[in-house]
């Protein structure tokens, strides 16, 4: 959930898939990303969700496009960028039942600091507008997260983050390098009288 002050290589891309479960919600995302010139990254990522928590269920279908420029890297100390996001969901209440579409923008400062033993902190700041039904709202967004090395190629991660007028979510997870590359992760979490959880893999090349 917190997004790390770095980018892929020039000419280098990546694939993301996603399981996620956030109280009754189900969720699914798979993310590709590419970079075309020094230090920044695009991103196309679509994502689907079922809330069992409704009856019937309600279910969302979105797709979204990233960009994050990060032109100050170093390998260790601070690296600084941001990040800029666009998202559009259709939402089909089951229920009611009604359709209806959901965008979203997003604009974030990053922090990374990458300390000499190899532990790095996050931190994200910025702001999320989202506009359904004729009716918009923009709220500030945070977040702060910590990656400890425990063996080579094994991180456990630590977090937490949130938006303005609620509470903060905390979430602790494992990320493993498989291979060069390829990488594999699980968090869980609670926050705002729920809890959440996901696994992903990655794959860099």
């Amino acid at each position: 959930n917190v997004d790390d002050a770095g980018t892929l290589d020039k000419g280098g891309m990546k694939v993301e898939g996603v399981l996620g479960k956030d109280d009754k919600e189900r969720s699914g995302e798979l993310l590709f990303g590419f970079s075309v010139i020094e230090n920044l990254e695009m991103e196309i990522g679509l994502a689907r969700a079922t809330d069992h928590g409704t009856d019937p269920d309600s279910r969302a279908r979105g797709v979204g496009f990233g960009a994050k420029w990060v032109p100050y890297q170093n390998e260790k100390g601070w690296s600084l960028g941001a990040r800029v996001d666009y998202g559009r969901t259709r939402i089909h209440d089951r229920e009611t039942p009604e359709k209806f579409t959901e965008r979203s923008y997003s604009a974030s400062a990053l922090a990374s600091y990458r300390l000499e033993n190899d532990q790095v902190l996050h931190i994200n700041l910025g702001a999320a507008r989202t506009k359904a039904q004729g009716d918009s709202e923009t709220l500030g967004t945070w977040g702060i997260g910590y990656e400890f090395p425990l063996t080579e190629g094994l991180q456990l991660t630590v977090e937490t983050f949130g938006e303005e007028h609620a509470g903060p979510d905390k979430a602790v997870g494992l990320r493993d390098e498989v291979f060069d590359g390829f990488k594999v992760s699980g968090a869980v979490g609670r926050g705002n009288d729920r809890s959440f959880g996901q696994v992903g893999v990655a794959w860099e090349f």
